[in-house]
């Protein structure tokens, strides 16, 4: 036990107890004898260690926190890890910004590569001035600034008080995730589960890689509608379309319209000939094409958008894609396009980006006459990458999926049972995710065109002609992983055959950065690595994350879980809302409205800050106002409140403490009980708010109203009413340090080490039980808010009066409901000591609640 201060104070806890905590091993995971049932595992969120953390991040890690320290006091060995989300598309942006560089994988390695950046503004280089190096380099650079990213992680972590376990920590670029990753993969092709089609890909041309269903977003952009003719192949006239993409015209493969529209229904199985091109195209019929939209009759491009790719599927026509993966023009016209003036007109736009060959095309079709009417500009939404600043196009592409349900009834349909067998908190997420699955139009695109990440683990044969054979993959075994198929050589080949006839070539693609998020749970339980330890914690009882991820990662580590042992990854879900700015404006980097926590933390303290995270629901958004915030404000003062609280309980002789015998001691600790238990249900439930809003509301009551009451006889008592009051104080901290340790650990470790030995973090929760032998079966719970009452009551006569709360009454007459007035005789005597009142008088009356009557202060002579 420690010293109590003569000035306790908040700031330096942070350093003084994290100290502690490390080198005690207060949260470390002790496996040593467990069971399943004595552990309570969390498959922690790994954030994304590309830049800053965020007051989001605070906001729901805390969140975690709280149930992390909840059950740990409640005896459960707590495994909770942290992880790095280190690989995929932000690193490496943040890469090319921070050092001024960008990959190209035909420059050989520089050994010593010196960025021309390192720390600097990076930001301030555009992309055509950023210096090219290897990939081996790039690679190089994101490792370092990733593990030092981390460290700058794991100090605020290690500050916000988070009792995650450090030796329990995993990046999912390590050695261990590459193998997990790629043996996971590895089994899904084994069964089926993942294979390779060359199909139309969302693909974002900035950064040349596809996208896949999840992380796409709709935005508003300003478009036009151009009103074009195609012609009639028996020479009967003209059909009218409109189409926001004249660009596309080359890649037209037909016209659709809805089978039931009765303008259109004549011409179904007739062709037309496209403007300008002069290629015969059919008239189809389907369910999608709207009738209301433009004039009723839309053309299928190969692609505009992912409806022309549902339609090309399903209608099984032709593909003749122009756009390539650059977002420009091919050069070569599709085969279709036969007539001179049509290969001419599409030379004219060979090699245009997207933008200029829709000017040349409407230029073109201006001078034709096949543009009718005005062009009308409209807004709409387009597809883009969630992390992109173009809009994605869509182009022809060899990748490599895994099936998610989207065409598998029976796997979509036991995606769904999990996920109401899965406990929400809170439940109406649910309906989130089960929308999802519902709404899945294709398989999960894992593939990305990118650097940094985790290889996909096959070759390629090469077969006479040097052609791949993509039917026939070569894969590794599971005791040659990790690989990496750019540099490592298959079995049974020599380093001297890659890239030549009869040899083979490496795959140099890389997993989808989800494809080992989603795999979270077995690279932090030791999955094919530590069998022991996975058999202890998965599946794991808790996955905390934010509800905009529950598409992306809930769902894929709910569905890699059911491909691989058929199973729910997790007993519960704890979905945490988003925090608004001012303006009730989500917070993200992207719209630059995000606040950083090191300062929130530094300035009000690390309590202060949890306080107002811990102060919001499950699933509910919270604004948040750095200029203004009143929350985190509300925070510190109960943090310091507790800190002087204690103090003065604990100014009290208490060696003669042992037994309650008043009756309002004896109500304080029955309330505190029924707190305890109402607490303990919220826990139990995932509501950390209401139990921290019943734990602050009784502890306030406390303070303001019990150390009042009985301050003068805990301090001036004699005998057993005196030892009473001391005891009850003292049981009472006891009660509120536990009840507050999952919000407040600095404040609450602190007040802890000046009565008791050990940590309160591993401490056990508080139990109403606790208090039996003090409270006794006829305790009025009420008594201590009827007084409460009745001292606001003086309080206000005297305010009334004009007299400082201190000046004694000579006579002071209380009214009070006839059942009332008895139970406040038990409680007179510490009324009348803290009224400072030297005759108190207590009175049935005709009324409907306790007020004073009459009251008379002494005169100021």
């Amino acid at each position: 036990m420690s010293a109590i201060p003569d000035k306790p104070a908040l700031e330096g806890l942070e350093a003084k107890w994290g100290a502690v905590w490390e080198e005690s091993g207060t949260y470390a995971f002790d496996r040593e004898g467990a069971s399943r049932d004595d552990v309570y595992s969390i498959d922690t969120p790994p954030p994304t260690a590309s830049g800053s953390l965020h007051v989001g991040h605070v906001f729901s890690y805390t969140h975690t926190d709280t149930v992390a320290r909840y059950k740990r006091m409640n005896g459960k060995r707590v495994f909770y890890p942290m992880g790095w989300d280190d690989n995929g598309l932000p690193t490496e942006r943040r890469v090319q910004n921070y050092y001024g560089v960008r990959c190209d994988p035909s420059l050989p390695y520089v050994e010593g590569f010196v960025p021309p950046h390192d720390g600097g503004d990076g930001k301030s280089v555009k992309a055509a001035d950023q210096q090219p190096i290897s990939r081996r380099n790039f690679i190089e650079l994101c490792e370092r600034l990733t593990i030092e990213d981390e460290k700058q992680f794991e100090a605020l972590w290690r500050t916000l008080g988070l009792s995650v376990d450090w030796k329990q920590t995993y990046r999912t670029i390590g050695a261990d995730s590459l193998r997990a990753s790629q043996l996971a993969f590895l089994r899904n092709i084994e069964r089926g589960e993942a294979y390779q089609a060359q199909a139309p890909t969302l693909w974002d041309i900035t950064f040349r890689t596809a996208v896949a269903q999840a992380e796409l977003e709709d935005r508003e952009q300003p478009s036009a509608y151009h009103t074009l003719a195609f012609h009639k192949s028996d020479g009967s006239g003209d059909i009218l379309i409109d189409t926001t993409r004249p660009e596309l015209l080359a890649a037209c493969v037909a016209l659709v319209a809805h089978p039931d529209d009765e303008r259109f229904k004549p011409l179904f199985g007739t062709t037309v000939r496209t403007p300008v091109f002069d290629v015969e195209v059919p008239i189809v019929a389907h369910h999608l094409a709207k009738q209301d939209k433009g004039t009723g009759i839309a053309m299928i491009c190969t692609f505009g958008d992912v409806t022309d790719v549902i339609w090309w599927r399903e209608l099984d026509l032709p593909n003749r894609a122009i756009l390539g993966f650059d977002g420009r023009v091919i050069s070569e016209a599709p085969a279709a396009i036969t007539s001179e003036s049509g290969r001419e007109a599409y030379a004219q736009i060979a090699g245009k980006t997207v933008f200029s060959a829709k000017q040349t095309m409407v230029e073109l079709l201006q001078a034709s006459g096949e543009l009718t009417g005005e062009i009308r500009k409209i807004t709409h939404p387009v597809k883009f990458f969630e992390k992109g600043d173009k809009p994605l196009e869509i182009v022809s592409t060899r990748q490599w999926y895994i099936k998610n349900g989207a065409r598998d009834e029976a796997l979509r349909e036991r995606l769904l049972a999990h996920g109401k067998e899965l406990e929400w908190h809170p439940d109406f997420m649910r309906v989130r995710y089960e929308n999802w699955v519902e709404g899945l139009s294709g398989d999960w695109l894992i593939s990305r065109q990118r650097f940094f990440g985790v290889p996909i683990p096959v070759w390629y044969p090469l077969d006479a002609d040097g052609n791949p054979v993509f039917d026939e993959p070569i894969v590794p075994t599971a005791d040659q992983l990790p690989v990496d198929p750019s540099s490592d050589v298959p079995a049974g080949y020599t380093a001297e055959q890659r890239g030549v006839a009869g040899g083979f070539q490496g795959e140099v693609d890389v997993m989808d950065t989800w494809a080992t998020s989603s795999l979270t749970p077995q690279l932090a339980g030791g999955w094919e690595r530590d069998e022991e330890l996975y058999d202890l914690v998965y599946p794991f009882d808790l996955r905390p994350q934010g509800q905009d991820i529950i598409r992306t990662w809930l769902f894929s580590t709910l569905l890699r879980s059911e491909l691989e042992s058929g199973t729910l990854p997790w007993r519960h879900a704890g979905i945490s809302g988003w925090i608004l700015d001012p303006d009730r404006k989500k917070m993200s980097k992207s719209k630059g409205n995000v606040v950083t926590p090191a300062g929130m933390l530094d300035q009000h303290g690390s309590d202060a800050v949890r306080y107002w995270a811990a102060s919001a629901k499950l699933g509910t958004d919270a604004s948040f106002d750095p200029q203004n915030p009143t929350q985190i404000k509300i925070g510190r003062r109960l943090a310091i409140k507790l800190l002087n609280a204690a103090k003065f309980t604990l100014s009290f002789d208490a060696s003669a403490a042992g037994t309650v015998s008043e009756p309002l001691d004896r109500s304080m600790l029955a309330g505190l009980a029924g707190v305890i238990a109402d607490a303990t249900r919220a826990f139990e439930s995932y509501d950390h708010a209401r139990a921290l809003e019943l734990t602050e509301s009784s502890f306030w009551t406390f303070c303001d109203d019990y150390l009042e009451l009985v301050k003068e006889r805990a301090h001036g008592g004699t005998g057993q009413a005196q030892a009473s009051a001391v005891t009850t104080l003292r049981a009472a901290l006891s009660v509120y340090v536990r009840l507050l340790a999952p919000f407040l650990p600095y404040a609450t470790e602190e007040v802890w080490s000046w009565f008791e030995e050990g940590s309160v973090h591993t401490a056990n929760w508080p139990l109403a039980t606790e208090l039996d032998d003090f409270v006794g079966a006829d305790a009025d719970a009420g008594l201590l808010a009827l007084v409460g009452g009745a001292l606001i009551g003086v309080r206000g006569a005297k305010t009334d009066a004009k007299v400082s709360q201190r000046t004694p009454v000579t006579l002071a007459v209380i009214h009070a409901p006839a059942t009332d007035a008895a139970r406040l005789e038990l409680a007179a005597g510490d009324l009348a000591d803290v009224g400072r009142i030297a005759e108190l008088r207590i009175e049935a009356a005709d009324v409907t609640e306790t007020q004073v009557a009459e009251i008379t202060v002494e005169s100021a002579e």
